[in-house]
């Protein structure tokens, strides 16, 4: 949930003895973003948006302890604010929706976010209350972070939202993305994105109050490790993205997220459900793919399977494509934090999506998109003249999550746009 822009405009304003002390902040990256160009799909987010202040510690403390940290960032943070981010950065048209208060924290939030090209002008600015923010935790032994997370106040609600602010949000919009936070707002405009059949693509973290209605309105579903057997209660993870391909019919694909294990993804392939494609189990069919990508020796990767009718004991069949994501190895000596890769990694699928839909092709039955697998080959990411560059430059920090942003979701990429450090 934490951090992709940066900011040293958001110092922390809260009544403490630790305000005293000095901090080191991030300075802002000097990047040129291609967003908002004429030509470039627009995109619409919903969601999290948070001030996030980062305390790097030698290790986790124990119960009781009293440590001190080696470092403090203090960042802008949240899913949506850090997918959007990530969106414009690619060269998305990136709008964005939610609240914060009118305090130093929310400023500064909304100041990071126009400065990376994102469209904050249907915000909500509330005059009292406070900002999100999120406490994080960063273990520099294990190399992960804990978040300790404050909602704003006062929580936006579907009240804040006039219609006529929705209807010119929605304008010109290809692609609405939500975070499944504040549900109750959320769902007004997931509703009336679908009533104008905008796509819609939701981060499915956990369960949580309003998901089953959001299932059902997606066409592209990400989600945790944890979550489709959580949801579905399949007994296996591939049995699981079976049983929510069956239960959400206008679902195309479910992806999950799996750490350093990479990540799976199921689609859906309604013109060859006529066909004579081969059955087979679909948890073999993982440990096949599994096979083939272990014999990769080095790089990220995925490896498809043909079209298959799959079939998931005690759930049933659907037909469909798996896709086996390798996760990159990365030096630990480079390797700072996961901070903001799950996010990253959305950002990279709304950037996907669109590139995708720019691909003519004869062919319109191999992928649930309408576009041959393939297609994916032809695709690359915008390079940037200052910050972010097609090399070798990059923060570690992202590089964790490199092979979600361009060797997965674009399945097959051959360049990679390479984000600025923190």
């Amino acid at each position: 949930m934490s951090s992709i822009y940066s900011s040293t405009a958001m110092l922390p304003s809260f009544p403490s003895s630790s305000s005293r002390s000095s901090s080191s902040l991030t300075p802002r990256a000097n990047m040129s973003s291609t967003s908002n160009q004429p030509d470039a799909p627009t995109v619409l987010g919903f969601g999290g948006v948070s001030v996030d202040l980062l305390a790097t510690v030698a290790s986790f403390p124990k119960p009781d302890d009293k440590i001190r940290s080696t470092s403090m960032k203090v960042q802008g943070g949240g899913n949506a604010g850090n997918a959007l981010t990530c969106a414009a950065r690619l060269g998305l048209n990136a709008r964005l929706i939610s609240k914060v208060a009118n305090d130093a924290q929310g400023r500064g939030a909304l100041e990071e976010l126009q400065a990376d090209g994102v469209d904050v002008s249907f915000f909500v600015v509330s005059e009292e209350g406070n900002s999100p923010f999120t406490y994080v935790i960063v273990d520099n032994q294990t190399k992960t972070r804990t978040c300790i997370h404050t909602p704003g106040s006062p929580p936006m609600i579907p009240d804040d939202l006039k219609s006529s602010t929705l209807v010119s949000a929605l304008k010109g919009v290809s692609l609405a993305y939500f975070d499944v936070r504040l549900h109750e707002t959320a769902l007004v405009i997931a509703h009336e994105a679908n009533r104008r059949s905008i796509p819609i693509l939701i981060d499915a973290e956990r369960l949580r109050e309003g998901l089953d209605e959001f299932l059902h309105l997606s066409d592209y579903v990400v989600c945790s490790a944890k979550l489709p057997q959580a949801w579905s209660n399949a007994p296996t993870v591939p049995s699981a993205l079976v049983s929510m391909l069956l239960r959400l019919p206008k679902v195309k694909f479910v992806i999950v997220t799996l750490g350093s294990d990479g990540c799976m993804m199921l689609e859906r392939s309604i013109a060859a459900e006529d066909s004579q494609a081969e059955e087979m189990d679909v948890d073999n069919m993982v440990e096949q793919l599994k096979q083939k990508i272990d014999s990769v020796k080095s790089g990220p990767t995925c490896v498809p399977s043909d079209i298959t009718i799959l079939q998931a004991k005690g759930v049933g069949t659907i037909c469909g494509r798996l896709f086996l994501g390798k996760a990159e190895k990365i030096p630990e000596l480079e390797l700072v934090d996961t901070t903001g890769a799950g996010d990253a990694f959305i950002g990279a699928i709304l950037y996907g999506s669109h590139q995708l839909s720019s691909i003519g092709s004869s062919d319109r039955s191999s992928t649930s998109l309408g576009y041959p697998a393939d297609a994916f080959f032809k695709l690359e990411a915008p390079s940037y003249h200052n910050g972010s560059v097609r090399g070798r430059k990059l923060g570690p920090g992202f590089r964790v999550c490199l092979f979600f942003l361009f060797y997965f979701i674009g399945f097959f990429w051959i360049d990679i746009v390479l984000l600025v450090p923190f």
